[in-house]
Order: C-alpha cells, then structure tokens, then sequence
C-alpha cells in the first residue's frame, strides 16, 4: 500500500507558537507520518508556547490518531530577521524576551541543531515564517523600513535557512515554504509589502531550487495555500470575509482546512514527492484557476 512513511526521518518547522495555523497542523502531520518534529519559536512568544504546552491547554490540538499527543522534539528560539545574533541591534539583545533564550538568529538555529543532534541533523525543513508591521497599510502609504521588514522575515529568511542548513543535511532533504496568491493576484487589504514579499519567495524557491539542489542535492517548493482565519491571519484583518470570498468563488466551495495543506507537505517532504522541486503547489479548493468572480462580494 502506497503511504507517505518519514520513519526515521527529523523535520524542523519554523514558525510554530500556538496550536493554529499551518505550521502546527504542517508539524502534526509530519510527525503523523513517523518524522521527528523540532520548531523554531519567536523569542516573544516562545514562553507562551511552551506555557500552553505544559499546561495542556493545546493537548486537544495535539492529541494525534493513535491517541498519544504531539511531541515536540527540540524547541529553539528563532528570530529570522537576524542571520546571526550580531545582526541584532542592543536593544533587542537585551529585550527581556531575548535576553535569556541564547542565541535566537538562523545561525544560532543551525548551531543549536548541531551541538544537540549531531552531524546532518535534518531531513525536512519547513518555512512557516511571515510578519508585515505595516500588513495593514496600502502598498502606496507602506514606509520603506516596513516593506523591507515585510521582505526580509518573509522572503530572504527562506534564503538563510537554505545556505545554513541546506549543508547539515541528509541526502534527498526538502525545503518548503508557504505562500499566498496576494504574490500574483490583487488581493486588497493584503498590504505593508507582503505582495511582494510573496512574490520574492515564489521567485527565491525558483532559484534556490536549482542553485541548493546542485550543490546539495536537497529539494525547495512552496505551498500556495488559501486564506484561513488563523490567530496570525488576523493581523492581516477582513480574513474571515477573505475565507467567505474562497469558499464562494473557488471550484470547490467547502472552506480550506490547515489539515488539507499538511497533508501536501508532508507528501512533498517524502519521497512519494521526490521529482518535485521549484514549484509552487496549489493548496486553495482551486481558487487559483478562476478567471471571474462566481459570486459578487466586496473584500475592500
């Protein structure tokens, strides 16, 4: 029987600090299918994370089909603004949420895999990272510090988890990303420079695809995934009318569920997903496709 098997494999999925979104449900698949799952957490919210893990308050959430609940093998701290922790300025260094994590930059990351794993630690790697300060400003009133923020946690971070952990892994490993269609498509309220910063992680997984597969042999993809009204999502504001629009509008009309999108990665992260690199996947009940608006709706 064909089935997606990442026994024996070790997933590292940045971006995890609660029981929604996709990166949890991507995590909880992962580890469904018999991998290893370490997180990279956000330094602020990183006491949060593992508060509610200690006290339960997510068991439902992680509770898997066996019955056993979502382990967690490794959390790290994980701020994917700074390559290395020189990077970051002194004011965040002595943050109070920073201070006493270690070193929380993507070279930290690399080196904390390292020390605690051993030589070629990971197998998968999952880019579940975005932050626009300005997400809610048109792109005509974003500053430049916010799209260039927007840009660099939510693009270039894909590029520096690549060039340092693309090295430290197995053979036949896989990055893979999250997308949004706001990259190719008009997508108002979807501001701050995160358009474009999509559209440069599409562009990114293009070309990291061909520049780390022949000098590593790994795997980069993407998902493009439709809007879903996650506690990050709602920073973005209007998502459940987003959502509505979707599920109004798409071939297939039942709304997107994070388990949907997990359950890709975790086939693009087997070996079942081994041809596939430099693309992006359609993860939206279809939405993609349409050329019209079935039904009218207002997303302004």
């Amino acid at each position: 029987m064909l089935a997606i098997d990442l026994r024996g494999k070790r997933a590292l999925v940045a971006g995890v600090a609660d029981d929604a979104g996709y990166g949890f449900a991507i995590a909880k698949a992962l580890a469904e299918a018999g991998a290893a799952v370490c997180t990279g957490t956000w330094p602020p919210a990183l006491n949060i994370f593992l508060n509610l893990l200690e006290r339960g308050k997510i068991d439902d959430a992680r509770r898997m089909p066996d019955g056993s609940l979502l382990q967690f093998e490794k959390i790290y701290p994980l701020d994917a603004a700074y390559d290395t922790l020189a990077d970051a300025p002194e004011e965040i260094r002595g943050n109070k949420r920073y201070k006493d994590v270690g070193d929380f930059s993507v070279a930290g990351l690399a080196n904390h895999l390292l020390q605690d794993l051993g030589e070629r630690p990971l197998d998968i790697v999952v880019h579940s990272l975005a932050n626009g300060p300005e997400v809610k400003k048109p792109l005509l009133e974003t500053s430049r510090p916010g799209y260039l923020a927007a840009v660099s946690v939510s693009a270039y971070s894909l590029v520096s988890l690549v060039a340092r952990l693309a090295p430290v892994m197995r053979p036949g490993g896989s990055f893979l990303s999250l997308t949004y269609m706001a990259s190719e498509r008009v997508v108002p309220g979807y501001g701050g420079g995160m358009s474009s910063a999509k559209a440069a992680l599409e562009s990114d997984t293009r070309t990291l695809a061909f520049e780390a597969g022949r000098k590593y042999g790994v795997r980069v993809n993407t998902i493009s995934a439709g809007p879903l009204a996650s506690r990050a999502a709602s920073a973005i504001g209007k998502i459940e009318k987003m959502v509505d629009y979707y599920a109004a509008n798409a071939p297939l009309t039942e709304p997107l569920t994070a388990r949907e999108v997990a359950t890709t990665a975790a086939f693009l992260a087997s070996s079942l997903g081994s041809g596939i690199t430099g693309a992006t996947i359609y993860v939206d009940k279809g939405y993609h496709a349409m050329g019209a608006a079935v039904a009218t709706g207002n997303l302004l």
